[in-house]
């Protein structure tokens, strides 16, 4: 490739002057940045979830953790009738949602976000908004699933697609 005639091309904003995200939340799904407080001890200690950031009238049912190693994705699934609270503890993740519901007024919109353990914050998915999750750091990362509906053995609320679908408009690199 030459680049002596390749145009630079200038960034566009990606975050607010606070380093949030600019991005218009796909609707239901609800997003907060926590903080890390240091101890005078030594160490850190980093709330994972309180009923009281958001007005969600859901009780959790069932804590998990998915642990992915470097590289490996989990790919596009949703739920029909459960809430997903997603938290990555250990390394970093790219979480990708995409809004399939016709009848939402976010239909078809896309949603990013890095987070992990240089960066947690809590994220809420809705029924019916696809996600995957991708570790992108160079060891293995965990997140932590909070769900309102624990896992039916017998008939799973899981619904999945193959990540190259042509239903969902996004490629991980």
């Amino acid at each position: 490739m030459n680049d002596k005639h390749v145009e630079p091309v200038k960034d566009k904003q990606s975050v607010t002057q606070d380093w949030m995200p600019l991005q218009s939340l796909i609707d239901g799904v609800l997003w907060r940045e926590v903080k890390h407080v240091c101890r005078p001890s030594g160490g850190v200690l980093t709330e994972l979830f309180r009923r009281d950031w958001f007005d969600d009238p859901h009780e959790i049912d069932q804590v998990f953790q998915n642990l992915l190693e470097p590289g490996q994705i989990s790919g596009w699934h949703m739920h029909a009738h459960t809430t997903d609270r997603l938290f990555v503890y250990l390394g970093t993740m790219h979480v990708v949602l995409f809004d399939g519901r016709e009848e939402s007024p976010s239909h078809q919109v896309t949603n990013e976000f890095c987070m992990g353990t240089l960066r947690p914050g809590l994220l809420v998915v809705p029924p019916g908004v696809w996600h995957a999750v991708k570790n992108i750091c160079s060891s293995p990362a965990a997140l932590l699933n909070m769900v309102d509906h624990a896992y039916h053995y017998h008939d799973p609320d899981h619904w999945r697609l193959p990540l190259t679908t042509e239903l969902i408009p996004f490629r991980f690199p």
